[in-house]
């Protein structure tokens, strides 16, 4: 991202209809600050939405407090027309609703940002000459216009009007935006809204700023239109895609939007969804729903997926498909349920009793939710096996525009299989994958076989034989690796070999892509290899981890007691290479790019480098 600053070198002016000079960006970071009540998620949401439909690139960005009371809270969104691969290191704008907004959130602002607050109540230390001032009259322009009852649920309407007038954005297509928001809330509700952007909009703010700003051409090249959604949103339409059409839950946070989605949506196709009363009872009936020959699916966070884990057992031994959502957050414990954490890697891979086998994926953007879910549910049904899906707080709420997916192509048909099977059927054939019969199945030999969670022979039918349950062990672990083995390796971004390779999963892809760039453009060799598949691994890593002098596994969870986080600790073991050494956090936000070329800094000892070798955005 450029400086806002008009004479910036990177920035491009020129003149608008008024002769007001316009500055003109690849991307901004606007960052809106404020408390939950003030509406700032809806700002940020329509601003993203705008995006998507004027053929940009969009990454949001949020914190809310985790009390129902709520508090400070903030929105931040990165939208332009190049490449957004992260929300950015610094903002450029920053939007102060109140004091203690500005307060703590102005060190995240950049040198020769620009501060717009509401004068009604920030005070500024306009002496710091770091930073543009912008006061804008916010609470008491937004009362005149619609009236003093009316004025904390309309000045995020005005803030957004204003926004729009600060980077030209097309004001049409963001009416048409608020009147689709509000359309099912009563004709006065839109009208206010409206009244409120419109005022926001005619705020000449530019007169203040010297200038106004715009975005430049977009270097979108797909003819196909964007989408604009979170990644829970994509998660569940890409289980509604992939046949899932029953599944059970329980409400906790970051998990409970895909919860509440699929019961809205899934009556519509024929299917069900079940609020349980506790986390077991919840992936118990999800097992019911796949024992009768559904896909199903249930979810939770990481204190749910461990009240989970004894199905979860029983959904092994029996071999019956099932997909989990593990939105990650915060922990142990409550911990931090409305903050990011990566956490739960080690327990979705081996939280069980005993030898219980499962095979874990990644999402690493909100794109990649969608085509996740249709992963799991391919290969849950392939693999007969359970299929954890590790997703997080920051994807789970996260928004972003992409192309919209070829639904013609990916959509699976749900219709059960009832079809007769031959004499020689058996569930559980030491030499081939499961295949389940579901009740009401008919079996030619009339021998119908039992699902149990006791050890069983090749009829389901219950066993202590040792040599049994040695070679049923030994079934139920190589389906995993031949899944393993079918995998493709993952592509390397950057040097295919050099000085130092970054590891990736889940949503700090984008973060580490981005500090990838920014060490090869100061003339660092690395390269960058992001794993979607975590259990099992892709096959010969190995030698793509030969060809690296160092590598750097990143990642959002604690370095432990022996120094690593908890995929470079997987990958240590399995691969026994020294060289795998970790960058990780637990602040309870994503990563920032800075955060990561720091971090290899520090890590390669180099004394003489510095923060400001590698360019910023």
């Amino acid at each position: 991202m450029v400086s806002p600053n008009p004479d910036s070198s990177n920035a491009a002016s020129d003149q608008n209809a008024d002769s007001t000079p316009t500055s003109t960006l690849p991307d901004a970071i606007i960052r809106l600050a404020g408390n939950s009540q003030d509406g700032i998620q809806t700002i940020g949401g329509f601003l993203a939405k705008l995006a998507g439909r004027s053929d940009q690139e969009v990454i949001t960005y949020m914190t809310i407090p985790s009390t129902i009371s709520g508090g400070p809270s903030i929105f931040q969104v990165r939208m332009g027309t190049g490449e957004i691969l992260s929300v950015g290191d610094q903002t450029d704008f920053l939007v102060a609703f109140y004091q203690h907004s500005y307060e703590e959130h102005i060190s995240s602002l950049r040198e020769g940002g620009v501060l717009i607050y509401d004068s009604d109540h920030v005070e500024p230390d306009t002496s710091d000459r770091r930073f543009l001032y912008v006061p804008v009259a916010i609470t008491s322009n937004t009362i005149e216009v619609m009236g003093g009852s009316a004025k904390n649920k309309g000045k995020n309407m005005f803030v957004l009007g204003l926004i729009s007038r600060v980077f030209s954005l097309d004001v049409l297509k963001l009416q048409a935006l608020v009147r689709e928001r509000f359309a099912g809330k009563g004709e006065d509700v839109a009208r206010n809204a409206l009244l409120a952007l419109d005022a926001g909009y005619a705020t000449p703010v530019e007169n203040l700023l010297g200038h106004s700003y715009s975005f430049g051409k977009s270097e979108r090249v797909s003819d196909k239109p964007q989408v604009t959604m979170d990644g829970n949103t994509a998660l569940s339409y890409g289980l509604l895609a992939a046949g899932v059409r029953f599944g059970a839950g329980y409400p906790i946070t970051p998990w409970s939007t895909i919860m509440e989605m699929l019961r809205n949506e899934l009556p519509k196709y024929g299917g069900t969804f079940v609020q349980a009363e506790d986390e077991l009872a919840a992936v118990s009936l999800a097992l019911g729903f796949a024992y009768s020959g559904h896909l199903a699916v249930t979810g939770s966070s990481g204190p749910g997926l461990s009240l989970k884990a004894e199905a979860l057992g029983w959904a092994v031994m029996a071999e019956i498909p099932l997909i989990v959502i593990n939105v990650q957050r915060g922990g142990p414990s409550t911990g931090l349920p409305t903050n990011i954490e990566q956490s739960d890697l080690m327990q979705a891979i081996y939280g069980s009793h005993g030898d219980a086998p499962r095979i874990v994926i990644s999402p690493r953007d909100v794109e990649d939710c969608f085509y996740t879910a249709l992963e799991a549910a391919r290969v849950a049904k392939e693999c007969s096996v359970p299929v954890i899906i590790l997703t997080d707080q920051a994807l789970a709420t996260r928004i972003e525009a992409f192309d919209e997916p070829d639904l013609a192509a990916h959509v699976k048909d749900a219709t059960l299989d009832l079809t007769n099977r031959s004499e020689d059927f058996k569930p559980y054939p030491l030499n081939q994958i499961t295949r389940h019969a579901a009740p009401g199945s008919v079996i030619d030999s009339g021998t119908y076989p039992t699902v149990t969670g006791l050890e069983h022979d090749e009829m389901g039918h219950p066993t202590a034989n040792p040599a049994l349950h040695t070679q049923m062990t030994a079934r139920r672990r190589d389906k995993i690796k031949a899944f393993g083995e079918s995998l493709k390796r993952p592509p390397v971004h950057g040097d295919e070999e050099g000085d130092i390779l970054l590891i990736s999963w889940g949503s700090p892809y984008g973060p580490t892509k981005e500090a990838v760039n920014r060490m090869r453009k100061a003339g660092q060799s690395c390269g960058h290899l992001h794993l979607r598949h975590l259990h099992p691994l892709p096959p010969v890593l190995e030698r793509v981890f030969a060809r690296y002098r160092q590598i750097f596994v990143i990642e959002i969870n604690d370095q432990g007691l022996y120094g690593y986080g908890q995929l470079a600790t997987l990958l240590r073991a399995r691969y026994a290479n020294p060289a795998i050494r970790s960058i990780t956090k637990t602040d309870g936000l994503g990563f920032k790019t800075q955060e990561i070329t720091e971090g290899v800094k520090r890590l390669c000892g180099d004394a003489s480098a510095t923060v400001s070798a590698y360019p910023t955005n």
